[in-house]
């Protein structure tokens, strides 16, 4: 899976609570977080972050992809 925040059509408004943000972006207070580069997750990583974001420990992939 190739998650691309430039193809994100929630961009902006899901960044905040997307895991990509979380592991990508350092927090600056007052500031909006630049988009993070591309990331490339494979099966066993997508698994390994659904199973963290149901147990409540990172947020959940906000991607939206238009069309």
């Amino acid at each position: 899976m190739m998650i691309d925040c430039g193809s994100c059509t929630v961009r902006g408004a899901a960044c905040t609570d997307c895991v990509v943000t979380f592991l990508t972006v350092p927090v600056r207070p007052g500031a909006a977080p630049p988009p993070p580069a591309p990331v490339d997750l494979d099966e066993a990583e997508q698994a390994a972050l659904g199973v963290l974001a149901r147990g409540g420990l990172v947020p959940p992939l906000r991607l939206v992809r238009a069309g």
